[in-house]
């Protein structure tokens, strides 16, 4: 995966609807500090000084999916108290998310409370009642399930045996989804996964498999043997064995096991990087990517999210650190710089942009573009298309063809993004991308640049680089004509 080819991805996810049914829990995080041993037992004393909450289960999927910017149905059931309350209004109010939350009087909303101290989790309490959906509830859910597979890309089942996921429910959305031709993935528990049959792909972790199989998976030989399988078995298309550490083994039908490494710096907190890795596969599968692809982005998640204390969201800007790229990898299309830029923003990943020609590069250039960078996370050139610059310079220029001169800018590490614009102005594109700091040479006065008041009209920043005197493109152009005329 090259950054080029997560910014389309990325440009392709608000277009991909994705149906998420399972079990809903409520996930709370107690943060305190623990200083002493209390009185009445030899056991930490935790002094609370806050608390956060989050949707866990298949809500978390539901969350990963709001976070990457698809379109989600989440269909559930939670109990009639307050935690079940928080968790359909909640899920209710995310960011491109629909579905129904069924309340079902007979059941009790899972929630599990973890105490932290330290950046390190002490406990978790575990508050549930055993117990599957009344009639009426599954009745609901059903109904409400069959109208959201209309014009779904993908169906995600998420189960943690919890009793939502019940016989009729698994065999009229994985048998729906047959009939659709909407892949069915499936975030396994248990012991018998028969009632799995006919998904597209299930995404067990080693220990999930022993327990299935019965058998144990140490080296990776046997969890390929176990897992081929457990494949043919239930007919699936693909199983997808996480495998912590030692990263993901993808076995898909009629093809050869594919190993994908751990991408982790460090392992931090494994809660929810399930929910990541079947959010994040749906999201690629559903945007049209090959199921090795989609499995190699969702392992770069994964290993994003054990980096973190809880359950976690990904973004897409999350997983572009670390990626490798190409000078021409570098080039963004222009039709995904709009999303590009959401994605950076709602990373909280500081925007520069500056434009030019940046024909001939030299020495100055380098200075302008290594200043640029330095006032931000990321740095998005506008580079003029040859028309443009046609327009601009003269019949004779450019010197370079736009392919040549985005190559070169591309091969500068303070580069992150180029785009082609064919305007005479960066106006249009710099409303695309919204940058947080809009950086011209210092031959310009901020009356002068383009866009400038645009961009102080949201809050952001014009600043102008001192130039390197005596460097100039034009005047290198006249050297060489020069040069070349004389006798």
């Amino acid at each position: 995966m090259t950054p080029r080819e997560l910014a389309a991805l990325a440009a392709a996810a608000p277009s991909v609807k994705a149906v998420v049914v399972g079990d809903l829990m409520l996930d709370e995080t107690w943060f305190g500090d623990v200083s002493r041993v209390a009185p009445e037992a030899p056991v930490p004393l935790l002094a609370l000084s806050s608390m956060s909450r989050r949707a866990g289960g298949a809500g978390n999927v539901v969350e990963n999916l709001a976070a990457l910017g698809a379109r989600t149905s989440a269909l559930g059931a939670v109990g009639p108290e307050e935690e079940g309350e928080w968790l359909s209004r909640h899920l209710g109010s995310l960011p491109g998310g629909e579905g129904r939350v069924v309340v079902d009087p007979l059941r009790t909303t899972p929630v599990k409370r973890r105490m932290v101290a330290d950046g390190r989790q002490l406990l978790r309490v575990d508050q549930e009642l055993p117990g599957g959906l009344s009639r009426a509830a599954e009745d609901e859910l059903v109904a409400a399930g069959l109208a959201a597979l209309e014009g779904a890309d993908v169906l995600l089942l998420s189960d943690y045996s919890k009793g939502t996921l019940t016989p009729r429910v698994m065999e009229t959305f994985l048998g729906e989804a047959r009939r659709r031709g909407v892949p069915a993935l499936v975030d396994p528990k248990g012991r018998d996964y028969s009632r799995y049959r006919g998904a597209a792909c299930i995404t067990p972790n080693r220990k999930e498999l022993e327990t299935v199989t019965g058998e144990s998976a140490r080296d990776l030989g046997t969890v390929a043997r176990l897992a081929s399988r457990l494949r043919d078995d239930l007919e699936l298309d693909a199983i997808l064995v996480k495998l912590s550490e030692e990263g993901m083994l993808l076995l898909p039908k009629g093809g050869a096991p594919l190993r994908i490494a751990a991408r982790a710096r460090e392992v931090f907190d494994v809660t929810g990087a399930g929910d990541t890795v079947l959010a994040t596969l749906g999201v690629a599968l559903g945007a049209g990517l090959p199921l090795a692809d989609a499995a190699e982005v969702a392992n770069r998640a994964a290993g994003v999210v054990v980096g973190r204390t809880g359950t976690a969201s990904v973004r897409w800007a999350d997983l572009l650190d670390g990626l490798t790229s190409s000078p021409a990898e570098k080039l963004l299309e222009r039709g995904h710089v709009a999303a590009v830029a959401q994605m950076l923003r709602r990373a909280h990943r500081r925007v520069v942009f500056t434009n030019g020609c940046f024909d001939l590069l030299h020495p100055g250039h380098v200075t302008l573009l290594g200043a640029a960078k330095r006032l931000g996370d990321v740095l998005v050139v506008g580079l003029n298309s040859d028309a443009s610059v046609k327009r601009l310079k003269g019949p004779e220029r450019p010197i370079l063809s736009e392919h040549d001169r985005a190559q070169v800018l591309g091969g500068l590490d303070a580069v992150d993004f180029v785009v082609l614009f064919e305007e005479d102005t960066p106006e249009a594109l710099i409303r695309e991308i919204r940058p947080q700091v809009l950086v011209k040479g210092g031959d310009y006065t901020e009356e002068s640049v383009v866009g400038a008041p645009f961009v102080r009209s949201y809050g952001g920043e014009v600043a102008l680089v001192p130039l390197v005197p005596g460097r100039s493109t034009t005047s290198m152009v006249a050297r060489m004509t020069k040069t070349k005329e004389a006798p």
